[in-house]
């Protein structure tokens, strides 16, 4: 049985991630800003098979948070497993950015991940134990699009912090990666997209939009023994999306027409 610490647990992704934890019999502390919807992941966790789940109702901006969370999970047992999920994605207008739309951006998608990294780590090397975090990117971080200046900056720090620590906390059995979902449909009211957006986004190779589950497996997968040598490495999960231009027509003429050369 493991300990597995997941922030933003309250919806989408994050709740996902942590109920797959739960049906695997791992014990459980979650966290997110609204206290209502994280007692009812808990619960959900419960009834899936974790053997033990706290609910820590956090701000993850605050100065101290990455600690106090920390300190909140440990306090229960040793956390095996850091899964940064929260996340916020504000649409703003490049010539609309103001400080307080860019800081709340990086604090929680970038800064908020990196310091709780930070906290487990000093933790686990203190108690010469292993440690494997796994933080939530976008495929955002490789192509920007309109509105997303911060949030495509903030994910795309975040990958470059994940090979960063990787480097440094790989002497300390401590693995660091990322995955980076395409689009997926969470139904978020904090984080509310259009439908055309979404058919825009969500249109990719494997020909259908992302589900939770989609991204909760890989989470647990490149989190488990399975993945031991998988160090600083972003596993793009997004239906073949980050591969390129798919969409396009095709621009070559068509080969083998009477005429053309070849033997």
């Amino acid at each position: 049985m493991r300990h597995a610490l997941v922030t933003g647990a309250g919806r989408g992704i994050g709740r996902e991630v942590a109920l797959a934890f739960a049906r695997g019999g791992d014990a459980l502390t979650i966290a997110d800003l609204d206290a209502e919807p994280l007692e009812a992941v808990a619960a959900e966790a419960r009834e899936a098979g974790a053997p033990r789940v706290e609910a820590v109702p956090i701000d993850l901006r605050g100065d101290s948070a990455h600690e106090d969370l920390v300190d909140a999970a440990w306090s229960s047992a040793p956390v095996d497993v850091l899964v940064s999920s929260a996340g916020v994605y504000p649409a703003t207008p490049f010539l609309e950015l103001d400080v307080r739309t860019w800081d709340l951006v990086l604090d929680v998608n970038t800064r908020a991940p990196v310091l709780l990294t930070v906290a487990l780590a000093k933790r686990a090397i203190a108690a010469g134990r292993p440690a494997s975090v796994v933080s939530i990117s976008s495929g955002a971080a490789l192509r920007a699009r309109p509105g997303a200046a911060p949030y495509s900056t903030s994910k795309a720090a975040l990958e470059a912090a994940t090979r960063a620590s990787a480097l440094e906390l790989g002497r300390y059995g401590i693995r660091v990666n990322a995955v980076a979902p395409g689009f997926v449909e969470v139904g978020s009211d904090v984080n509310p997209v259009t439908e055309e957006y979404a058919n825009a986004v969500g249109d990719t190779p494997l020909g259908r939009r992302g589900r939770p589950d989609d991204i909760a497996r890989a989470v647990v997968w490149i989190a488990s023994d399975e993945a031991e040598w998988v160090t600083g490495e972003v596993l793009r999960v997004d239906g073949g999306a980050s591969t390129g231009a798919w969409h396009l027509p095709q621009h070559w003429t068509a080969l083998g027409r009477e005429g053309d050369a070849g033997a």
